[in-house]
């Protein structure tokens, strides 16, 4: 009897297929690099070692959480690089690990030197860090991908909630540095866009001690015609903060400081996403930023069409990105997609203060041909991406 058993066992072993294994993981990679932060006037604390790389690697944990079902599993491989090393560098290390998707913690600057590596050619690249729009516009890339807001969306995002709030009139400030001007330049786009008036443009030069001198030096600085409002451009935060109740006239200030457009905010609270804001507290013990959760969303795209496809082919993911119909929830109440024109995230801009999330853009009255997002950033027509 105990012969006939096995017998059976081995006949029935034999004809029924194996079981599905987990395959091997897919391994996303994490191309990150120290900046040197510059002397600043305000006594600000730097940004956290971390920034991005913990939004990943939560990006990984969720992923592997919706993954198993389907027996997928995937991998953070990180390289992080010192101030002075060559992008291509970390370019070329990860793809030697067997790695063709890449969250990138990179500077402008930097992802152009990681995107000349002749490796780079064969990889798909998830810009988390760096909000030029020339990188969406004439320094696009076909495997350049954006999962953080552009200059230009972020400042569309702000003037719309300033236009509701009948705030058209602008006293623009510009600090002294380049990024300085690049927001300047879209704050300015934005207000020809939506019918705002920049009543006067002061550069700021940095001149004064804030610290000693602010109440004098602002008033006088901010002397102007009448104006709703005091738009900053001070991306490093070196004198912005200073104007908040320093105005000659009692106004607001938005911009860099004070009204703040961003990707996200840590008391965001709408839509499930505390249970994101508790998980990546519950890791990296402290408050979810931008570009964490620019990296998250970048892992968890590829999670998403990984699993669509139920595939861990890197080739298939990276197209799967591209179709029309494909899109990934970020936590902010719509459905998240890539322009086909410039690879650029669509994405609403929430725009608030350091400790209250006000208002989430596009507002009620921006009306879109197809679709409302894209009342934020370039939109088809104003491309200049050659390669999309």
């Amino acid at each position: 009897m105990r012969g006939l058993f096995l017998f059976l066992l081995l006949v029935w072993s034999l004809s029924t297929p194996p079981m599905a294994q987990a395959e091997e993981a897919l391994k996303i990679g994490w191309l990150g690099q120290a900046v040197e932060q510059p002397p600043l006037l305000a006594n600000l604390p730097p940004p956290p070692d971390d920034e991005g790389l913990s939004g990943a690697r939560l990006g990984v944990n969720d992923t592997n959480t919706t993954g198993k079902f389907l027996k997928l599993s995937y991998q953070l491989e990180e390289v992080s690089l010192p101030v002075d090393a060559d992008p291509a560098d970390g370019v070329r290390q990860l793809a030697a690990r067997g790695v063709s998707l890449v969250v990138t913690g990179l500077t402008g600057e930097a992802l152009d030197k990681a995107l000349a590596a002749p490796e780079a050619a064969k990889m798909t690249f998830f810009n988390a860090f760096a909000a030029d729009d020339r990188l969406r516009g004439p320094a696009c890339r076909p495997n350049l991908l954006h999962t953080l807001p552009s200059r230009f969306m972020l400042a569309d995002g702000l003037a719309q909630s300033m236009i509701v709030k009948k705030w058209t009139r602008w006293l623009l400030v510009t600090g002294p540095t380049p990024q300085d001007a690049l927001f300047a330049a879209a704050i300015k786009r934005s207000a020809q866009r939506f019918g705002a008036k920049i009543v006067e443009e002061k550069r700021w030069t940095g001149d004064a001690d804030l610290r000693r001198t602010a109440q004098t030096e602002l008033i006088a600085f901010t002397r102007s015609k009448d104006y709703d409002v005091v738009v900053v451009s001070d991306e490093a935060g070196d004198f912005g903060d200073y104007l908040l109740f320093n105005t000659d006239l009692p106004r607001p200030v938005a911009g860099t400081q004070g009204l703040t457009p961003m990707a996200w905010h840590w008391l965001m609270e709408t839509w499930g996403s505390g249970q994101l804001q508790n998980r990546f507290q519950d890791l990296a013990h402290r408050p979810m930023g931008s570009r964490d959760w620019a990296a998250w969303v970048a892992v968890r795209a590829v999670g998403e069409a990984s699993v669509r496809k139920k595939t861990l082919d890197p080739a298939i993911i990276a197209t799967t990105l591209h179709e029309p119909d494909f899109t990934v929830a970020g936590f902010k109440g719509v459905p998240l997609s890539f322009r086909p024109w410039n690879g650029q995230l669509r994405q609403p801009i929430l725009v608030g203060w350091a400790r209250a999330l006000v208002t989430v853009s596009p507002q009620d009255g921006f009306l879109h041909p197809t679709n409302e997002l894209d009342t934020l950033g370039l939109d088809r027509p104003e491309s200049t991406c050659p390669q999309k």
